[in-house]
C-alpha cells in the first residue's frame, strides 16, 4: 500500500492507499509539501471502498451515511457539498458534482483519522483534503483563511473580502508598484498561532492562481477590502476586527460548537497580536501604496 506524508504549516498528514495517494500526488501544488514518511502524523487520510450505503450521496448530497445533523450545505459551480456530525461522534462530509461523481469523508471528532471513499478527481479531492485538514488542525490554533496574501520585508499581510471585492487585484497592484512585494498565496494560506506569534504559511490551496510556496512569515496585519470611489484606510477595534476576520474562516465550522470554539480562540489570539484595518479603495496604485505605508511606515525596502 502506498503511503505519502505531507508537512503543511508544520502539521504532518499521512495519505494511505494506492488510488488516494496516487491521485493526491498528481494534483499540482501538493508535491511542494511532500516529505519522507517518518514521524507520527497528526492525521491519517485513509482510502476505503465506496460502498452501496455511501452511494445514496449520489442521489442527495445531504443523505450522508450515519449523519446525525446537517450543519452546512453549499452549491458552488455545480458541486454540492454537505458537512455534518456523525452518529456516535465525529463528522461526515460529502460532495457530488453535476456529472454524478461523489466523494465522501468519514472523520473522527479530532480529525486524527479520516476515511476517503468515492471519486478522487482533482476537483473534489483538493477541496475534501482542505476540509479534513481543517478539522484535524483547528484544535492547534491553525486555520485556513480565505485571503490573498502578500509577503513584504519578510512579513505577510492578509487581504480579505467577499468574492469580487478585489483581493487578487490589490495584491497584483502591490507586486506591480511596490518593489520587493510578492505573492505568498492567492486563496487559502494557513494561519497558525505559535507561542503567541501569528505565522502565515503557504499551502497547496491557492485557488485559480498557482502559487504554492512552502514557506512561512510573521503576520504584520490583516486588511479587509471594500470597493469605493476613493482610498481610505481605518484601523479597527477588537469587535470590528473580529467581524472583519470571521467571515473569511471556514464557513462550515461556524455551525459546530466545538469547532467554533477553536476558531474563536484562534481569532482572539490573532486580534491580540496584530492590527486589523479596513481599506475602502479604488483598484489603483495609490490604494496599494496607502495600505503599504499604513502597515510598514513606508514603501521602500
Amino acid at each position: 500500500m502506498i503511503q505519502h506524508d505531507y508537512l503543511i504549516a508544520g502539521h504532518r498528514i499521512r495519505v494511505e492507499g494506492d488510488a488516494l495517494a496516487g491521485s493526491l500526488a498528481a494534483i499540482k501544488g501538493f508535491d511542494v509539501f511532500q516529505v519522507a514518511v517518518g514521524a507520527e502524523p497528526l492525521s491519517r487520510f485513509v482510502e476505503t471502498p465506496f460502498t452501496a450505503d455511501s452511494a445514496v450521496l449520489q442521489a442527495d448530497a445531504t443523505r450522508l451515511p450515519n449523519i446525525e445533523k446537517v450543519l452546512y450545505t453549499n452549491d458552488i459551480e455545480g458541486v454540492k457539498s454537505c458537512f455534518g456530525t456523525k452518529i456516535g461522534g465525529g463528522y461526515v462530509f460529502g460532495m457530488i458534482a453535476e456529472c454524478g461523481k461523489a466523494l465522501l469523508l468519514d472523520m473522527t471528532q479530532d480529525g486524527r483519522l479520516v476515511f476517503f471513499s468515492g471519486d478522487f478527481s482533482e476537483r473534489l479531492l483538493r477541496f475534501a483534503c482542505w476540509v479534513a485538514y481543517g478539522v484535524a488542525t483547528a484544535p492547534y490554533k491553525t486555520v485556513a483563511i480565505h485571503t490573498s496574501t502578500i509577503c513584504y520585508r519578510d512579513k505577510a499581510v492578509l487581504f480579505l473580502g467577499e468574492s469580487g471585492t478585489g483581493k487578487s487585484t490589490h495584491t497584483r497592484l502591490w507586486r506591480e508598484h511596490i518593489e520587493g512585494a510578492r505573492l505568498l498565496n492567492d486563496d487559502s494560506p494557513i494561519i497558525r498561532v505559535v507561542d503567541g506569534e501569528v505565522l502565515v504559511y503557504g499551502s497547496p490551496w491557492s485557488g485559480k492562481t498557482a502559487c504554492y510556496k512552502n514557506e512561512h512569515h510573521p503576520l504584520a496585519a490583516c486588511v479587509r477590502l471594500s470597493q469605493a470611489p476613493y482610498n481610505k484606510i481605518t484601523k479597527l477595534g477588537v469587535v470590528a476586527g473580529y467581524a472583519a476576520l470571521h467571515p473569511s474562516c471556514p464557513p462550515a465550522f461556524a455551525y459546530d460548537e466545538r469547532l467554533y470554539d477553536f476558531i474563536s480562540d484562534f481569532l482572539s489570539d490573532v486580534l491580540t497580536a496584530v492590527p486589523v484595518y479596513h481599506l475602502a479603495c479604488l483598484p489603483d496604485a495609490d490604494a496599494a501604496r496607502l495600505s503599504c505605508q499604513t502597515v510598514f511606515g513606508s514603501c521602500e525596502k
